[in-house]
């Protein structure tokens, strides 16, 4: 999809990932960027068009589709995280990470999807993550809530091709954020997943995997008990000695 002259929304725009793909649609050339945050006064770059969006609230995500009728391209980034492992998360926060990570795209999807395709098709831009693939002990709600979000990707990639409407999975490891600033492990920057994105999005590709561990992680999926989860239990193992 040409992105030139396109009219973009990105949630979560006002920091991390989704502040990067917000300034890397201006920088090739998108006519507008919507940012679709919770504290519109949080949006610093005047560049941007700030939305008060809580993708948790099915009447306002509703509402901001009546209202955006312009949009071209939806950046479903908007996410929330942290370390629990499966016998000390709670409950509540697990709601919240499913509310926020899985169920915010279900809604933003069936709301903008009739937008998208009144304006031609369009595409939607869905940053998922490497443990949409594999479950990581000390993510485990997150990684629960990831995977829930790349399979409804799969299902929408297929039924929205009817409208003309792209579909892109985007998958990356540990990115410098506010989201991993507890984790003590090697980061990629926002912009280098902003570009990759961006890339599948204009080359038509469905998924973009940003860095060399999702690759690495995606190609041993056929055999994962074997060839992936070994490493993460010694991984884990490691860290809960330390």
């Amino acid at each position: 999809m040409k992105i030139e002259g396109a009219v973009a929304l990105v949630t979560g725009a006002n920091r991390g990932i989704g502040k990067a793909i917000a300034e890397e649609l201006l920088a090739r050339g998108a006519s507008k960027v919507y940012a679709g945050v919770r504290d519109p006064s949080s949006v610093s770059d005047d560049r941007l068009v700030a939305i008060e969006l809580d993708v948790t609230d099915s009447a306002q995500v509703a509402a901001a589709a009546e209202r955006l009728t312009d949009v071209d391209i939806v950046v479903n980034n908007a996410g929330i995280g942290g370390v629990t492992t499966p016998l000390t998360a709670e409950l509540d926060h697990a709601r919240a990470m499913l509310e926020v990570n899985y169920l915010g795209l279900v809604s933003m999807t069936q709301a903008f999807a009739p937008v998208l395709a009144a304006n031609g098709g369009g595409a939607f831009v869905n940053v998922l993550s490497v443990v949409s693939w594999v479950g990581m002990p000390r993510l485990a709600t997150y990684s629960a809530s990831k995977s829930a979000a790349w399979s409804f990707s799969n299902s929408a990639r297929v039924e929205l091709d009817r409208q003309g409407t792209e579909v892109v999975g985007v998958h990356v490891g540990f990115v410098d954020t506010d989201l991993t600033a507890g984790l003590d492990i090697d980061k990629i920057a926002p912009q280098a997943v902003a570009t990759s994105a961006l890339d599948a999005l204009e080359q038509g590709q469905p998924e973009a995997i940003v860095d060399d561990f999702s690759r690495a992680v995606k190609a041993n999926l056929s055999d994962d008990q074997n060839l992936i989860y070994p490493g993460v239990k010694a991984q884990f193992e490691a860290t809960a000695v330390a």
